[in-house]
Formats: structure tokens, C-alpha cells, sequence
């Protein structure tokens, strides 16, 4: 049906230069789920709606079918002081849509909901469908997708979109941040008095920075631990009897983050707390039917070191989507309108007669 592709096609462009003029800031969406919110009921989809989160469900949905999630956000990061456009202008040059979130993931979230649309009424579908625009995903937010999956009842497989030139994420590395503290005694700096922290600090660093931990995965590479940030003492003269450093770790999917934390806990004297233990590294197999199904259409995979709402899905799931990653946070970004085109095509194209 090619005129209903280039009919949905043109709306999704539209509705995106929409999205792209009303700013979407973490946590602050309200008015761009309303403009989802309208556009899926324009087309007679029946949305639902839980704070800034959007999502529909085709229109034959069959509880014996196993369910597709399409899923991307809404919301995007603030623009910074070297934009030569103005960020909310969406201003369209030719094949080039520049405008705040365009690329992440504004591109993918209206490419998604014209798929939707596409198969939304079909009765044929091997498959349930549901399409989720959701908030806070810049943030790893709590009232954002993870907040509605328990109402969107068992989901057997996601499709994530961001930008990755419609390629495929089947790994992302996972993340978590731990906050660690050196205990010692103060005293006094001229004399050979009290317990440096910063001492102990040092020598738990230099393990952090040494340590590799066994399993290298070929997608994703090792786990990562960097030290990010040191504070210690009060003044010259004086031992500091404490010393705080933060070390940012990059999970790999043979390890769960708890896992990592223990193995960290064991081998330093410091206090190490993790911020949280949720956002895990994700993993589909390389045979997984989709994948195959993707490789066939000449798609790539790959594994992805940046994060995404894939990390709080605990189903299979693939990251793909129109753009570029690297134009993601970055000054005056952009689409490309024939990179949306391609999208919703290609997404339809991986779908067309899916079967599990």
C-alpha cells in the first residue's frame, strides 16, 4: 500500500516539525503528549495516557498472539549556548529538518507511530501491536516507560527507536553509577598523626583502574569502570578523614549490575553504594527471528555503548531507528526527511508478515 506509507509519511513529518516547535524537556512533556495523544485519536487508534507516556493497541489485538512493542520517547535534553538555529525553530532546508530532538528520537518516535498506523486495523497480523511514546528517557526517569509497562500487560518483544540508521542494536551496555567513601582519622598534616582517607582512596582507585573483569563480550567489549570525580579534605594542614569519588561503570550483558557492585564490594576497603542496580545491559540473540529476519533486509547489527530504554525492558528487544547517534545532544541537529521516509518504510518492511 504505498499511498498509505507516503500519506502516514507526510503526516509523521508534519506531526514531527509539531513536536520539534513545543520544547519536551525531561519531565516537563505535558504538551507534547498531547499533541501524540491528539494525533492517534485523529486517526481513530484510541490512546491511553499516564502522565507524558502515549500508547495505543491494534485495533484486533488477540491475547493468544504474542505481542510487539514499538517504543521510543518524546522528551529531549536542553539545547545548548553554541545553536546557530533556533532549537525549536524546525527549520527545513531542503532534505535537512533542524530542530531540537529531531534526530533523538523525534525522528524515530513519529516513524514508529506511522507503522503503527499502518498495521493498526489489519486483521491478517501474526502479531498484537503496541506503540508507546514515552517520557523521561533522557533522565532514566521513574514516571517514564518503566512506570506503565505493568499496564501494557505481557510483551513478548521491543523495538526501541533511536538513532542508529536503521540498523540493529541486538546489545546496549548498561549502566551504573557508584558512589564510594574512604574512611580515616584526621590529624594533623606537619605531624605523623591520623589515617589518611585520601591514601585509601588512591590505592582502591588504582584496583578500579586496573581491574578487568573476565568475560569480554564481542558486541559490547569489557565492563568499564572509570573514577569520574575525587572530594577530599577541608584544609591544607589538616589529614582528611574522608574521601568521596564516584566511578561510572559501563555493564556489559554477561554481568548484572548487582553482580558488578558485589565483585567491587569485595575488592576495595571503601564504602561503594550504587545510585541504582535497573538499568542492566540488554541482549538479543543473534538467531532471534527478527534479527534473521533483519539481516535478510540487508540491515546491520551491532552492539550499542549508549543507553537507552531498553535497559528497564525485561523482554528481548532491538534498538533501531532513523539518524545518526552521533548527531544526538550536539548543536543545530538535525533529520534528514529522507531518512524518515526510509524508516517507516523499513520498519514496515521488518514487520510485513513477521511470525514468531
Amino acid at each position: 500500500m504505498p499511498e498509505l506509507i507516503s500519506r502516514l509519511t507526510d503526516e509523521a513529518i508534519a506531526l514531527l516539525q509539531q513536536l520539534i516547535r513545543t520544547p519536551s524537556f525531561s519531565r516537563e512533556e505535558g504538551a507534547t503528549a498531547d499533541l501524540i495523544f491528539a494525533f492517534l485519536q485523529q486517526h481513530g487508534a484510541a490512546p491511553q495516557r499516564a502522565q507524558h507516556n502515549v500508547w495505543a493497541v491494534n485495533e484486533h489485538f488477540d491475547a493468544a498472539k504474542p505481542t510487539i512493542l514499538l517504543n521510543s520517547h518524546h522528551d529531549t535534553v536542553k539545547p545548548g549556548s553554541t545553536w546557530t538555529y533556533d532549537p525549536f525553530g524546525a527549520v527545513l532546508e531542503g532534505d535537512k529538518l533542524v530542530g531540537l530532538g529531531s534526530n533523538d528520537a523525534g525522528a524515530s518516535a513519529v516513524s514508529l507511530l506511522a507503522t503503527f498506523l499502518y498495521f493498526r486495523t489489519r486483521p491478517d497480523l501474526g502479531f498484537n501491536l503496541i506503540c508507546a511514546i514515552t517520557a523521561e528517557e533522557e533522565v532514566s526517569g521513574a514516571n517514564g516507560v518503566r512506570s506503565i509497562l505493568p499496564q501494557l500487560g505481557r510483551i513478548d518483544l521491543g523495538i526501541v527507536g533511536e538513532p542508529t540508521k536503521m540498523d540493529m542494536a541486538i546489545a546496549e551496555k548498561g549502566l551504573v553509577v557508584l558512589d564510594c567513601v574512604a574512611h580515616g582519622r584526621t590529624g594533623h598534616a606537619a605531624r605523623d598523626e591520623g589515617e589518611n582517607a585520601l591514601y585509601k582512596a588512591v590505592q582502591d582507585i588504582e584496583w578500579i583502574r586496573q581491574y578487568q573483569f573476565p568475560k569480554v563480550s564481542p558486541l559490547l567489549g569489557p565492563v568499564k569502570m572509570t573514577v569520574t570525580q575525587v572530594q577530599a579534605g577541608s584544609q591544607h594542614n589538616v589529614v582528611p578523614d574522608r574521601c568521596h569519588f564516584v566511578v561510572d561503570v559501563r555493564t556489559n550483558e554477561f554481568y548484572s549490575n548487582a553482580e558488578v557492585v558485589r565483585t567491587v564490594q569485595q575488592h576495595i576497603s571503601s564504602e561503594a553504594t550504587p545510585r541504582s542496580l535497573y538499568l542492566n545491559s540488554s541482549r538479543i540473540a543473534p538467531e532471534h527471528l527478527l534479527v534473521q529476519r533483519g539481516l535478510a533486509l540487508g540491515r546491520k547489527t551491532f552492539g550499542s555503548a549508549t543507553l537507552s530504554d531498553q535497559a528497564v525492558m525485561p523482554f528481548e528487544t532491538v534498538k533501531m531507528g532513523p539518524g545518526d547517534s552521533a548527531r544526538s545532544h550536539t548543536p543545530d541537529e538535525y533529520i534528514l526527511l529522507s531518512e524518515i521516509c526510509s524508516g517507516i518504510s523499513g520498519y514496515v518492511e521488518l514487520l510485513e508478515g513477521f511470525k514468531f
